[in-house]
């Protein structure tokens, strides 16, 4: 018997370290950094360009180095015209993800440079993905909506022209740096369940493709990323804040999770929940949403007040995602979008690294079962 054959079952792998990175550290503490950087200090002073070089490189880049992958990315932001086409005949009872998560492999047919795997060829190769991913969003909802489609501005910001594809119209100063923010804070998170995924499909040595494409699928979960609709559903239910309380207690005797709420690492508050709150108090004011922001603020005083749990990002996600005009089913495809980055960079430490992620398991099942022909089986 091996020394692994001895080791106990931890369900959900709560608490394994299964990888190195560089990327980003969670702190059960009440922190996130990026490539070494508090989350705090970069919401408030990078852009999101920023962050998708710091995550790539490890370093935040110079003014030429910036400028150079702005160009980049707006460079490979127009799609091939099969996935356009595909993108237009898809069903629209279809899930955003769903079309997200085929479109993001289709991209792997029109790669111009199917065989090469070098380094280069794969930042080169996470660019162009991160770049796409926006397009084939805004895309698909201009298309639901028979509206055409809205080309990017080369003057605009990468997060500012993914507002602009999707919506049809600029944004104002409020809603470019809501967007930005929203973006930043949602590029990465440690191993979580998407960015594992990602990892576990690259491990096996497949391509960039694949692994965002399991990334996707993942993320499309409502214990993960779907998180954020729920939550809009959960104030669309609440009719008014008399009802508040009366609805989440009801919710705590039926033992039913309240979504937007607690952490599987953090101990304390979400680091990314006090800024996501921030920007929709601020865009609720200026949209004379008000309402919908008390709702929310009266939710999160109940649940800690009779739980003592925090709201995590998924939360105040929700109704800035709201305030900026994003319709409800599209709110999980808007974090993909932004995490991108972050699979993009786990994925090509895990190529570096060249390992199989391969853990076992413990059989509960019986041994010696006896074979019966089908005629003989009642």
């Amino acid at each position: 018997m091996s020394e692994d054959d001895n080791k106990a079952v931890i369900r959900g792998l709560r608490g394994v370290a299964a990888a190195t990175t560089k990327t980003g550290f969670v702190d059960p503490l009440g922190a996130l950094y990026y490539s070494g950087y508090d989350i705090d200090d970069l919401v408030d002073r990078a852009t999101y360009e920023e962050v998708v070089y710091l995550l790539l490189n490890n370093r935040l880049p110079t003014q030429t180095e910036l400028n150079n992958l702005k160009s980049e990315l707006f460079s490979a932001m127009k799609l091939p015209k099969p996935v356009v086409q595909r993108i237009q005949s898809a069903s629209t009872t279809c899930h955003p993800m769903e079309i997200l998560r085929t479109e993001v492999s289709h991209l792997g047919e029109f790669d111009p440079e199917p065989d090469d795997t070098s380094d280069a060829a794969n930042k080169r190769r996470a660019i162009r993905i991160i770049a796409k991913v926006p397009t084939i969003i805004s895309f698909l909802y201009r298309t639901r909506i028979n509206q055409d489609a809205v080309v990017p501005v080369k003057e605009y910001t990468f997060a500012e022209n993914f507002l602009y594809m999707f919506r049809g119209r600029p944004a104002d100063q409020q809603e470019k740096d809501a967007m930005e923010r929203y973006m930043i804070l949602h590029a990465d998170h440690g191993l979580n369940a998407s960015t594992f995924a990602a990892r576990v499909t690259a491990g096996t040595g497949s391509d960039l493709y694949s692994a965002v494409t399991s990334a996707v699928g993942t993320l499309k979960g409502s214990f993960h990323g779907g998180a954020s609709e729920r939550v809009m559903s959960m104030l669309y239910e609440i009719n008014s804040l008399g009802e508040v309380e009366e609805y989440i207690q009801s919710m705590l005797d039926d033992k039913k999770k309240i979504m937007g709420f607690g952490h599987r690492v953090y101990k304390s508050e979400d680091p990314r929940s006090k800024h996501l709150k921030e920007l929709a108090e601020r865009l609720c004011h200026q949209k004379d949403t008000l309402d919908i922001y008390n709702k929310c603020k009266k939710i999160e005083d109940t649940v800690h007040n009779k739980k003592g749990i925090f709201p995590n990002v998924d939360f105040y996600a929700a109704l800035v995602m709201h305030a900026l005009g994003v319709p409800k089913e599209f709110f999980t495809s808007f974090f993909a979008a932004s995490r991108v980055t972050g699979w993009v960079a786990h994925t090509l430490e895990q190529y570096a690294d060249a390992v199989l992620i391969r853990p076992t398991s413990e059989y509960v099942g019986e041994y010696g079962r006896k074979y019966v022909p089908i005629e003989k089986r009642s």
